[in-house]
């Protein structure tokens, strides 16, 4: 059974069509980099994904427990005013909307997800205090919490220096291999994207392309994209 199934989706704003007819599967520890054109419809896609917008047409299935989301980084999550693990906890928030307390449980996820990301020892540090990166792995956490099997990343690493950047790229792929977390990431890397990847979907104006990364290796899409160099 798939984790996550598309099939024939349309989606916009305002009855405007943003992506038209886009079908796809995920199974369990898939790692999907969504890559494309701005204004192609890519985050677009995310939401509509995610449930923030119904399609026009077709459906989505996500037979998952949670879905963990990382947005791109704001201002405003950049200024928290509130320690590491009060920001990783509130992603256990997702799973009992209803209850505003935590549980045992979510704060034994707290930490597990703390210790993976190496932010244990940070965890009564002001979140404001930290640097960029150590920023992200403190979202990175809190989506985990929410996560089931299902991990959405916008633009993870967008803003932070390359060193950070790879960093963050291991930490993401060891969660999918080591933990078999089904990742779906937007991103403007292509050359990560070639590197992490099991599977890529490249939106453009007028065509969508799925499949495996050694597939879109043969497309002139992903040709051109990496600007002939296919070796990833």
């Amino acid at each position: 059974m798939s984790l996550l199934k598309c099939e024939n989706v349309t989606l916009g704003y305002e009855g405007k069509e943003i992506v038209s007819n886009i079908s796809f599967e995920l199974n369990k520890g898939d790692y999907l980099c969504i890559v494309g054109e701005n204004g192609s419809g890519k985050s677009t896609l995310m939401k509509g994904i995610l449930g923030l917008i119904k399609p026009y047409n077709g459906k989505i299935e996500i037979q998952s427990g949670g879905v963990g989301y990382l947005p791109q980084q704001t201002i405003l999550q950049k200024d928290f005013p509130v320690s590491v693990n009060e920001v990783i906890l509130s992603g256990c928030l997702v799973k009992h909307r209803f209850n505003p307390f935590y549980t045992a449980g979510d704060r034994k996820a707290a930490d597990e997800a703390a210790k993976k990301l190496e932010l244990y020892d940070l965890k009564k540090k002001c979140y404001q205090e930290l640097s960029g990166g150590q920023q992200q792995r403190v979202l990175l956490a809190r989506a985990l919490c929410a996560a089931g099997e299902l991990l959405i990343l916008d633009e993870p690493a967008a803003g932070l220096d390359p060193i950070i950047t790879n960093e963050l790229y291991d930490i993401i792929d060891n969660l999918n291999k080591n933990d078999d977390i089904t990742v779906i990431m937007v991103s403007h890397d292509i050359k990560a994207a070639i590197k992490y990847a099991s599977h890529i979907m490249h939106i453009g104006v007028s065509s969508c392309f799925f499949g495996t990364k050694e597939q879109y290796l043969t497309t002139e899409s992903g040709k051109s994209f990496l600007g002939g160099d296919t070796n990833g």
